[in-house]
């Protein structure tokens, strides 16, 4: 099969690219301009713009392919942030689907996020179809919020998408390597240098990069149009997630849990703090540091039945992470 992936030098599109080569897929990778990240893959790479500004020309470069997974995304906390977020997340969608069902590509994977899903205690985790109130859990304004809306809206508009099936995959917290940034790998390296002696009381669900690569191609095989499905099959608390990169990493694990009025200051200094640097600020936020302090846990009951993605063990992950970190002089 040959598929065109936008994204492809972020950290799971990184992922998702080496998972379709191995799988002996062809790749189409859609990018602004080139990157080392990708540069040693055998792969076809082409610059054509994905906002809707040339759409005839989007549907010749995707013509022939069997398939579109749209990664491209970004979180933007500075000034302006909204509007480019909904030019990557919006625009960008309706773009794609637009130009590759006038192609005549049969099917479109758009990697949304978690941060669309509800959630749950442990005993009772939330899934898909768990509701969830935005301005409760994310504000009724600022950056979180707004990338909350435009994943949400780009979902909407693949669901409703005609002349083309659209599916769309909610990655939670995923571990793994190709995490350049890094993302979600920072709590492994804070670990590994030795700044991190607070847990947050929270939890939240957990993916190994590799199954969530391997979610994206069985959702392009499999998913229903219409359809989200959760990336995310270890349920634990922050510090059972953190004594196993401690395990991994051969560092201490964290001894105190981190208390609620440093929670709220860092989220007081974070607001000021946001007002001179956003980017900087950004992990401040306190609708952030307010996730880290409850559990937000997910169900991936449909992933499996329905794609039969079966995870992999977590410290698998973890491993991947920190020896690729390593290798590159991260830690």
């Amino acid at each position: 099969m040959r598929y065109a992936v936008t994204g492809a030098t972020g950290f799971l599109g990184a992922n998702l690219i080496r998972h379709l080569i191995d799988a002996g897929h062809e790749v189409l990778a859609l990018i602004r301009k080139p990157n080392a990240l990708i540069a040693d893959l055998s792969i076809q790479t082409e610059t054509t713009p994905i906002d809707g500004s040339a759409p005839d020309l989007l549907a010749e470069v995707l013509s022939g392919c069997d398939g579109v997974f749209h990664l491209a995304g970004i979180f933007d906390p500075s000034p302006g942030g909204a509007d480019r977020m909904h030019a990557v997340h919006v625009d960008a969608t309706e773009a794609l689907c637009t130009s590759a069902a006038a192609a005549g590509v049969p099917r479109l994977v758009l990697c949304s996020s978690s941060i669309t899903v509800g959630f749950g205690s442990l005993s009772a985790p939330g899934n898909e179809d768990t509701p969830l109130d935005p301005s409760t859990a994310y504000g009724v304004s600022g950056a979180l919020r707004a990338y909350h809306d435009t994943k949400l809206a780009a979902e909407r508009l693949v669901a409703e998408a005609r002349d083309i099936q659209g599916i769309t995959v909610n990655p939670d917290f995923i571990i793994g390597p190709w995490d350049v940034k890094p993302t979600s790998g920072q709590l492994l390296l804070s670990m590994a240098r030795g700044r991190m002696p607070v847990y947050p009381k929270g939890g939240k669900c957990f993916q190994n990069a590799s199954d969530c690569a391997r979610g994206h191609l069985l959702a392009m095989e499999k998913g229903q149009h219409g359809r989200r499905y959760l990336l995310g099959s270890h349920n634990l608390s922050y510090l059972e997630f953190m004594e196993k990169i401690a395990d991994v990493v051969g560092c201490r694990a964290p001894r105190w849990p981190l208390p609620q009025w440093v929670t709220a200051s860092a989220g007081l200094a974070g607001r000021i703090g946001s007002r001179l640097d956003a980017h900087r600020f950004a992990g401040l936020d306190r609708h952030v540091l307010q996730a880290m302090q409850s559990e937000r846990y997910r169900d991936d009951t449909r992933a499996r039945l329905e794609l039969g993605l079966e995870p992999t063990p977590i410290e698998d992950g973890i491993a991947a992470a920190y020896s690729w970190f390593r290798d590159r002089g991260y830690c």
